[in-house]
C-alpha cells in the first residue's frame, strides 16, 4: 500500500546542496574531517555555506553556482574531493557510480510501455516498470540520511528517489502505470486549451511551448517539474512505471516560471544534469529498493536516445596556462588533475593536449574553462603574490574607435548637430535598395520590424520632428543588410543639411539655403580634418532617393566610400522635407582604411599672405576640382588656400563654356611677397590652367 497524494519531492526545497557527511564517506575514503572538506570544496569554487549538526552527525551546507549542475549531487562533490586531495581514495560506490552501475538488478523482461519523444527539448527519455514494490517503509539508515539532509521521510519509492537524487543528482518520477492512457509516454509540447492539476492540487491552464509527460491522450507531468495529480502512486497502485530523463535546461526554466512551481528537480534540471547517468540512476533505484523489499519484479529498460550528445575535443597548451595562472603548471600535472575530474584527453606534443569534457560538464566550452579547471585544482591559494611588471597601453579608445571620435568631433565643429537614433524601425523611402533586409522573429511592434540598412531614414525623422526648413544634423550608427545566407553589419557616417547653413544674428545676415556645394565643403572640412582627402565623381549606378542630376560619389584615394546629393523631389515630399534637401552617407570602415597617416607639419609665416584673382573661360566639362587639382601641382607650397568665388553662364560666353572667378592665397615662410613676385606665381597658374584648356579673359 502507498501512502495517498504524497508528491515524489521533498516537502521543504533547500536551493543549496545540502547533505550530510557520512553520505560523502560512502564515495570517498578520507581522513579530512567535515571541516576541512569544507574548506577544500570552497577553494575548489563550491562555497560552504556553512556546517550543523543533526541528530549528533556534521551536515554540510554547500552553495552550488549555477553553471554547475554535477556539484548538486553528492557523487560531483565527492569527485571534487578525489581531485583536490591526493591521499583521498575512491570507494567501491563511487567506482560503481562511474561504471553508471550494473545492469544486472534489471529484469529480463520487456517493459510493456512505448515511449515517444516529438519535442528537441528532450533528448534522452528512460523508464522501468516495477511490480510488488509494495508500501513499506524504506531502511532505517536511509530515512537518518534524509532527514538529515532536510527531507521527511514517506515510503520506500519516495524515499528511494529522494535518495538517488540526492547521491548522483538525477531527478526520478514514479507514474501509477495503471492510470496511463494507453500504457505509454509521449514527451511533447502543451497544445492549446489542455489544463494539468499537478501533485500540490493546483490547476494550470497550458500553451504552446510549455514541454509535458503525456500519455496517449493527455498531459501527466510538467517535464523536469512535477507530476500530475491524476496518475499519482496511490494506496492503490500495483504497478509503477518510473521515469529518468535529460531535458533542455532553459525549457524547464521557462515553463516552471509560466507556471509557477518549483521543486528540487526543477532546480537540477535548470542547472543541467547528466545525459549519460539517465539510465544510471534507473539502475541505482531499482538496486536500493529490491534490496530493501526483494519481491520487487523490475522490467528492462526503455531508453530513447534519439540526438545523442557529441562532445568535440578542445585545445589546451600547457603553457598558456601557465601564463594565465601566474604559476607552472607541467604537462603530467595537467593530465592528472584532466583525468581526477574525469575529462578525457590525449597528448599532441609536449606543450598541447587534446581534452574532451565529460558529459556532466556542458558548461566547459572554450580553451580558458580547461585552464580554470587547472586553477581549481592546482589550488588559487598556491599562485604566487607579486607586483604587477611590464608595460601597459594608454586606457580609452585606440585605432578606429579613436579616429571615429575624431570624426565625430570634427563634425560637431563643423556646425552638425549628433542625433543617436533606434537600430529597430519600419520601413522607409530612404532605405537603401542595396541588399536583403533583416529583423527579429517576433517585432514588438509595426515600427521595429527591421534593423536599418541606412542612416537616412532616421535623419529625415528627426528633421521632419523638428524643423525641415533649418536643420544641420548628423548621426554615426551601425547599419545591417544581407546577401544570401551572409549578414553584413557596418558603421556609417551620414548628415542631413537643409535651410541656412548660419542662423544669422543682430548684425549678421542670413547665410544662404544649404546646398550641394555647401555639404560637399562641411564635408570636406570634417574628412581633412581626420586625414582623409576626398574626391567626387558620377556615379556608376544612380541612387533612387537623390536628384538624378545633383548626386556624386565620394571617393577618398580612388576608394568608393559613399554618396552625397540632393533629396529627390518626390521623396523629399514624401518625407515631409525641403525639396533642397542635401545629405551623404559614407562608410567609416573603408574612409578609415583609406585615411592619410602622414602627420603633416609646417611652421607658422610671421610674414602676411597675398591674394591674385583668376579669371579663366573653361569647357563646362571641366570640374572645378580638375582646375583646383592643376594649380596646386603647379604652385606647391607657395600656395596657402585656393576658393572659386564666382561661376558665370550665359550672354558674352561661348556655347558650352563657362567663365570661373578662382582666388588663390599666397604666403611665404621667409619673407614678404612683392607684387611683381605674386604676379609671376599668378601666371603659373594661368599658364597650368592653360594645358587643360581654359583661357583668360
Amino acid at each position: 500500500m502507498f501512502a495517498s497524494r504524497q508528491p515524489l519531492v521533498a516537502d521543504t526545497i533547500d536551493f543549496r546542496m545540502k547533505f550530510p557527511f557520512s553520505m560523502l564517506l560512502d564515495f570517498v575514503d578520507t581522513s579530512l574531517s567535515a571541516v576541512e572538506v569544507g574548506d577544500l570544496l570552497t577553494m575548489a569554487g563550491f562555497e560552504l555555506e556553512g556546517i550543523e549538526e543533526v541528530e549528533g552527525h556534521p551536515v554540510l551546507d554547500i552553495k552550488v553556482m549555477s553553471n554547475r549542475g554535477d556539484g548538486l549531487s553528492v557523487y560531483g562533490l565527492a569527485r571534487e574531493v578525489l581531485a583536490k586531495d591526493p591521499k583521498a581514495k575512491a570507494s567501491n560506490l563511487y567506482l560503481n557510480a562511474s561504471n553508471r552501475f550494473d545492469r544486472g538488478v534489471l529484469g529480463q523482461n520487456p517493459a510493456n510501455t512505448r515511449v515517444g519523444i516529438e519535442t528537441s527539448d528532450c533528448s534522452r527519455y528512460a523508464c522501468v516498470i516495477l511490480r510488488n514494490i509494495g508500501n513499506q517503509a524504506s531502511e532505517m539508515w536511509m530515512q537518518d540520511s534524509l532527514r538529515r539532509a532536510g527531507m521527511r521521510p514517506i515510503n520506500l519509492l519516495v524515499d528511494v528517489t529522494n535518495y538517488v537524487m540526492l547521491e548522483i543528482g538525477q531527478p526520478l518520477h514514479a507514474f501509477d502505470f495503471d492510470k496511463l492512457d494507453g500504457g505509454r509516454i509521449v514527451v511533447r509540447e502543451a497544445n492549446v486549451g489542455e489544463t494539468i492539476t499537478t501533485l500540490n492540487g493546483l490547476e494550470h491552464s497550458l500553451r504552446p511551448g510549455q514541454m509535458m509527460i503525456c500519455d496517449a491522450t493527455r498531459p501527466v507531468g510538467v517535464a523536469g517539474v512535477m507530476g500530475g495529480l491524476q496518475t499519482e502512486v496511490s494506496s492503490e497502485t500495483k504497478t509503477v512505471l518510473l521515469e529518468s530523463a535529460h531535458f533542455l535546461n532553459t525549457s524547464v526554466r521557462r515553463t516552471r516560471k509560466q507556471l509557477g512551481l518549483s521543486t528540487e528537480a526543477s532546480y537540477r534540471f535548470e542547472r543541467s544534469v547528466d545525459p549519460d547517468g539517465v539510465v544510471a540512476a534507473l539502475l541505482r533505484c531499482v538496486d536500493l529498493v529490491k534490496a530493501a523489499a526483494p519481491q520487487t519484479e523490475s522490467s528492462d529498460v526503455v531508453d530513447v536516445y534519439p540526438g545523442e550528445m557529441t562532445r568535440g575535443a578542445m585545445r589546451l597548451r600547457v603553457t598558456r596556462a601557465s601564463l594565465l595562472l601566474g604559476v607552472p603548471i607541467t604537462l603530467s600535472e595537467a593530465e592528472h588533475y584532466l583525468s581526477r575530474l574525469g575529462f578525457e584527453y590525449q597528448v599532441e606534443n609536449q606543450d598541447e593536449l587534446l581534452v574532451i569534457p565529460p558529459s556532466w560538464r556542458p558548461d566547459v566550452v572554450r580553451e580558458i574553462d580547461l585552464i580554470e579547471e587547472l586553477g581549481r585544482i592546482h589550488g588559487y591559494e598556491l599562485i604566487p603574490e607579486r607586483s604587477l611588471e611590464g608595460t601597459t597601453k594608454s586606457g580609452g579608445p585606440q585605432g578606429s574607435e579613436l579616429w571615429t571620435d575624431w570624426l565625430r568631433e570634427a563634425a560637431l565643429r563643423a556646425g552638425f548637430t549628433q542625433i543617436i537614433s533606434h537600430s529597430l524601425r519600419d520601413l522607409h523611402p530612404l532605405d537603401d535598395a542595396g541588399g536583403g533586409r533583416l529583423g527579429p522573429r517576433t517585432p514588438a511592434s509595426p515600427d521595429t520590424e527591421y534593423l536599418r540598412n541606412s542612416l537616412l531614414p532616421s535623419l529625415s525623422d528627426v528633421a521632419r520632428r523638428n524643423n525641415p526648413k533649418d536643420v544641420q544634423i548628423f548621426e554615426i550608427g551601425k547599419v545591417f543588410s544581407s546577401q544570401g545566407d551572409e549578414c553584413s553589419e557596418t558603421l556609417r557616417f551620414a548628415a542631413l543639411s537643409c535651410g541656412p547653413v548660419s542662423p544669422g544674428g543682430w548684425n549678421l545676415a542670413e547665410s544662404d539655403p544649404a546646398n550641394f556645394f555647401t555639404l560637399k565643403g562641411g564635408l570636406e572640412s570634417i574628412l581633412s580634418a581626420v586625414g582623409v582627402d576626398l574626391s567626387l565623381m558620377p556615379p556608376n549606378q544612380f541612387d533612387h532617393r537623390l536628384h538624378p542630376t545633383r548626386q556624386a560619389k565620394i571617393l577618398a584615394q580612388m576608394s568608393d566610400i559613399g554618396i552625397i546629393g540632393q533629396l529627390h523631389p518626390d521623396l523629399a515630399n514624401e518625407c515631409g522635407l525641403s525639396p533642397n534637401t542635401v545629405v551623404f552617407e559614407i562608410l567609416v570602415g573603408k574612409a578609415y582604411e583609406n585615411r592619410d597617416n602622414t602627420l603633416k607639419l609646417r611652421p607658422v609665416s610671421r610674414h602676411p599672405s597675398v591674394r591674385r584673382d583668376i579669371s579663366v573661360l573653361a569647357d563646362r566639362s571641366l570640374t572645378y576640382s580638375e582646375v583646383a587639382a592643376a594649380i596646386q601641382a603647379e604652385l606647391g607650397e607657395l600656395l596657402e588656400t585656393q576658393w572659386l568665388f564666382d561661376e558665370f553662364v550665359g550672354q558674352g560666353i561661348p556655347e558650352g563654356m563657362r567663365a570661373l572667378g578662382i582666388a588663390i592665397q599666397l604666403r611665404k615662410q621667409d619673407s614678404t611677397f612683392t607684387d611683381e613676385e605674386a604676379n609671376l606665381v599668378r601666371d603659373r597658374a594661368v599658364a597650368a590652367l592653360a594645358d587643360l584648356g581654359a583661357t583668360t579673359r
